[in-house]
Parts: structure tokens; C-alpha cells; sequence
């Protein structure tokens, strides 16, 4: 899957940019931050697991989740995401005649 389409869905833009900044948190409380659902959240989570984006540690009956930051790729995802979300400003553009 190219980063293109990891990005494309709000529900995976979401439970990227809970995890910069919080850290590591567990299922649950990844789903109340992004307001999302269970189901929503579990199967995009299996794709940014599969493209070792997000990594899940079990804790019992816990499933504790965070960034991989060691993939080059969650760096660029990040980016990409915070550049996205900042307002756009417009500067006036002049013609050249």
C-alpha cells in the first residue's frame, strides 16, 4: 500500500496523529481520543500494523499501541499529516506581462 492510501482515510489520519502525541496508549483509549469505533478503529489498525506503522504490544487483555518511529515511513506520514492540518495562507500572486 503506497502512503498516498495509508492517509486517504480520516479514521487513519486520526489514529496517527493520537499517537504522536501521546505516546503510547491502549485500544480503548485510542478510540475515545479519535471518537471513532471499535470495529472502525481495529480494522485500520490492521493495516498500519501490517505496514509496521503502528505496533501493538499485549499486555494481558490490554493491547497497548504506539508509532513505530523507526520506520522511515511513520516519519513521513507525520510530516505529511501536521503539514496537512495547518491552515493554508494565500499570498498575492502578480503577473509577469
Amino acid at each position: 500500500m503506497n502512503l498516498k492510501q495509508i492517509i486517504a482515510f480520516s479514521c487513519r489520519q486520526k489514529m496517527l496523529l493520537a499517537p504522536s502525541r501521546i505516546k503510547r496508549t491502549h485500544l480503548s483509549n485510542l478510540i475515545r481520543v479519535i471518537n471513532s469505533t471499535y470495529n472502525q478503529v481495529n480494522r485500520n489498525l490492521r493495516i498500519l500494523v501490517k505496514e509496521d506503522i503502528i505496533r501493538i504490544r499485549q499486555y494481558g487483555h490490554m493491547k497497548m499501541i504506539q508509532l513505530n518511529n523507526e520506520n522511515p515511513e511513520t516519519q513521513i506520514l507525520l510530516e505529511a499529516l501536521h503539514m496537512l492540518d495547518r491552515p493554508i495562507t494565500y499570498a498575492r500572486v502578480h503577473s509577469c506581462k
